[in-house]
């Protein structure tokens, strides 16, 4: 079966603006049980991420805007690639949120708990199971 992110994803995702307030970003993330938010300019275009981590380090600062603790590297998927594209930046880059796009607007959010619900689901085909170990002095 081949997966794409848009199969995956979360939909109708909530943003927030570089200069709401932190509080702002706390409030939501608690009401609607998130643990990162897009960061988006007035033309909604993607330039940073807010994330439970980062309202943990804000010390207080409930008034400061978002822009203030937001991380500015954000990575982004199109929600037409394969689903194991998404899985591997998010291995590679130890991150757990990507933001998913269409032609550079936000159309979606994908989580690693997004692909723990794959595996779980069992919608995946293993390939090239391994035999065993391998290796200098391994079998097979």
């Amino acid at each position: 079966m081949y997966v794409k992110v848009r199969d995956l994803m979360t939909a109708n995702v909530l943003t927030i603006r570089p200069y709401h307030s932190v509080e702002r970003a706390r409030k939501l993330m608690d009401s609607h049980q998130l643990s990162a938010l897009p960061v988006v300019d007035s033309d909604d275009l993607v330039v940073g991420m807010v994330s439970s981590s980062d309202l943990v380090r804000t010390n207080g600062s409930e008034n400061s805007p978002v822009r203030t603790i937001m991380s500015t590297r954000v990575f982004t998927i199109s929600e037409y690639d394969a689903v194991h594209s998404v899985a591997r930046m998010m291995r590679n880059r130890h991150i757990h949120h990507v933001v998913v796009t269409n032609e550079k607007r936000v159309v979606g959010m994908i989580s690693s708990y997004d692909l723990l619900r794959l595996v779980e689901n069992h919608r995946f085909v293993m390939r090239n199971a391994p035999n065993g170990p391998r290796g200098k002095h391994g079998t097979g």
